[in-house]
């Protein structure tokens, strides 16, 4: 293990517990390593197991299990089509799996013994990755290349077509903006959840003394996930918005 992981207090998770056990057992560092893709990839195989389960045998009248899974697709739904309206809704599959993904990854740390990957960079610059490119991607499919081009350079008509530095500036400007949104998304995100490990991990050793803050802030974490997911996912349907709205 990095000599920095044992200066920085965390939570201990079946890995971590491993890897101290085994400290000259390669196989369990190299588990150490990538622990927040392994982690990443169980909430993965949780939710495909799910909607598999939820879906697999779809009936007119629904058992618990059909049931939650369509409550979950109809408010998701009802929220993106909200802010989009109803041509936002080819965006639902996209946005509503970033918001399950991200919301459950948050709530598996708070697990004993596991971890939310989402306390790492990695894994929320990766997140903030995919909404920028399918973003840009999307502007380009419904304005074309140099329609979005135009709308980057803030629609210069009459006199401002003539003018080359104020085009140019409004286009550098919304360019350098663009840029920025995965940074902040990502940083947000990943913040907030460390922040809050890190502040349950120094509770833990207070020992029994700490234990009423211990439970208190883990409410409040678990407040945190569920916030931070929505807002991630908010964030991701107003920057389609921003788009779709140059369309309608």
């Amino acid at each position: 293990m990095s000599e920095s992981a044992h200066h920085q207090p965390e939570l201990p998770n079946i890995i971590t517990l491993l890897a101290e056990a085994y400290k000259d057992n390669h196989f369990f560092a190299v588990l150490y390593e990538w622990q927040n893709l392994i982690y990443s990839l169980l909430v993965v195989a949780i939710l495909t197991a799910f909607a598999y389960f939820a879906t697999r045998r779809p009936k007119n009248l629904p058992g618990k299990l059909q049931n939650f899974a369509e409550l979950i697709v109809g408010g998701l739904d009802e929220f993106v089509c909200g802010i989009l309206g109803p041509h936002g809704r080819e965006y639902v599959p996209f946005i509503g799996t970033l918001f399950l993904y991200i919301i459950s990854i948050n709530i598996l740390g708070l697990i004993p013994f596991l971890k939310s990957s989402t306390a790492s960079w990695s894994t929320t610059l990766g997140l903030a990755l995919c909404v920028f490119f399918y973003v840009q991607f999307s502007a380009i499919r419904k304005m074309g290349f140099f329609g979005y081009i135009d709308h980057l350079a803030g629609k210069p008509r009459g006199v401002m077509a003539f003018t080359i530095v104020l085009p140019l500036f409004t286009f550098c400007l919304h360019l350098i903006a663009e840029f920025v949104k995965p940074v902040s998304l990502s940083l947000r995100l990943r913040s907030n959840i460390w922040g809050d490990e890190l502040l349950l991990a120094v509770l833990t050793t207070f020992g029994m003394k700490g234990l009423p803050l211990l439970i208190l802030n883990t409410m409040m974490a678990l407040l945190a996930a569920i916030v931070q997911a929505v807002v991630f996912s908010l964030l991701t349907t107003i920057y389609f918005a921003l788009v779709l709205s140059e369309e309608h």
